[in-house]
């Protein structure tokens, strides 16, 4: 056996088990969703916790349960209508901010995307309280756009634009240009379309960080039936009666979308990713 066969034998090995470590507990979400609570607490210990109730009428009777008992669908709708407009707004602002420290070199460019980059290291959390206060300010607590607006604009995504919008050479703006296109029609109609990597990156991660966005919109909605899925959950784990295999349910409906969305993203997210420290600081 040659070294380059074993190394490929020993990292394949290692990768898949590295995949199986954080499988299981994936796995054991979904099989514990298809079985009833007595089979979760019977099987903890064994393999058969990794598998589906062996009765087959089981696999489904914990969600149909818990749609009865919850407005799950409204919570998806609200999960959904939340991560496509702060996903869209994500690409325009933070599109149009990238075009901008791009293309136009304006008096004090560099010392405002050098504040930019510097609030990357600025935990998202500590602006919370500020946040929440302009929210007040602007008298939209309660609504949809609290929930939206904060979100849109970020400094990692204006600089995957930023770098991306550099990666196109100006003979392209300036002969658009030249045929009588102004300013945002260059950027719309033909550096965007250019740009698909960061695009797709972009709006992965929002769609992601929207999904998966718990403690502001609990923050600033007080109506229960405008909470997103992600906050509608523990109201479910702490509803009584609380039983395991519906709380497993509702996990597997909130994992779902994600693992979709990354699975037809993961061509443009590795591209956009492996790209955004490309172009010139």
């Amino acid at each position: 056996m040659s070294r380059k066969t074993f190394h490929t034998i020993w990292t394949t090995v290692l990768i898949t088990l590295l995949a199986l470590f954080f499988l299981f507990p994936l796995v054991w979400m979904l099989a514990s969703s298809m079985k009833n609570e007595s089979e979760i607490y019977s099987q903890m210990s064994s393999i058969w916790a990794f598998l589906p109730s062996k009765n087959v009428g089981e696999w489904f009777k914990a969600y149909g349960q818990l749609f009865h008992r919850f407005p799950i669908t409204r919570y998806i709708l609200n999960s959904v209508v939340y991560a496509i407009c702060l996903t869209l707004g994500s690409l325009f602002v933070n599109g149009l901010a990238g075009y901008g420290f791009a293309k136009f070199k304006f008096w004090g460019h560099k010392v405002l995307f050098g504040i930019l980059i510097a609030m990357l290291v600025i935990p998202g959390t500590t602006l919370l309280i500020q946040q929440f206060q302009v929210a007040k300010s602007l008298g939209i607590l309660n609504t949809m756009l609290a929930v939206i607006l904060p979100g849109m604009a970020s400094p990692f995504y204006i600089y995957m634009f930023k770098n991306a919008f550099e990666a196109i050479p100006d003979s392209v703006s300036e002969a658009a240009s030249m045929e009588g296109a102004g300013s945002f029609r260059i950027f719309w109609s033909i550096l965007l379309p250019m740009t698909k990597p960061t695009i797709a990156t972009v709006a992965t991660l929002a769609f992601i960080g929207s999904w998966n966005d718990y403690v502001w919109p609990l923050m600033v909605l007080n109506d229960s039936n405008q909470y997103p899925l992600q906050v509608a959950i523990t109201n479910i784990n702490n509803t009584q009666p609380v039983y395991m295999n519906q709380v497993m349910a509702i996990l597997t409906v909130s994992t779902i979308p994600l693992i979709l969305v990354y699975i037809f993203a993961q061509k443009y997210l590795v591209q956009g990713l492996g790209s955004a420290g490309n172009g010139d600081k």
